[in-house]
């Protein structure tokens, strides 16, 4: 498996199926390591490592499952959703662990 997804699984708490879903790869190229030609690995990976370095370790894994005022980061991930990912890491830098809707 590449380092850069086991990085990526591990800071996000992600399962095979989501790091496939989120990354448009099969279990294949999971297993073999062949997921770093994707050019989103790189860029989720330098948009999170801001953001644990910032919340702290472990809580990404939490922030991601978690209902924001955008909805759950997770499901922004695996429809493939980045700008939506992106915009809630933003939410996540500037107001820190915001839980729910923005009602």
């Amino acid at each position: 498996m590449s380092d850069s997804a086991v990085v990526l699984m591990q800071r996000l708490g992600l399962s095979d199926e989501e790091l496939c879903a989120t990354l448009d790869s099969n279990p294949i190229e999971v297993i073999s390591g062949s997921l770093d030609h994707r050019p989103e690995l790189p860029i989720l990976l330098q948009l999170t490592a801001a953001a644990e370095e910032a919340v702290g370790a472990g809580v990404l894994a939490r922030w991601v499952r978690t209902s924001g005022p955008s909805g759950r980061p997770i499901d922004q991930l695996v429809t493939r959703d980045f700008m939506a990912f992106e915009a809630s890491l933003t939410t996540l830098l500037e107001r820190g662990f915001v839980i729910g809707g923005g009602d």
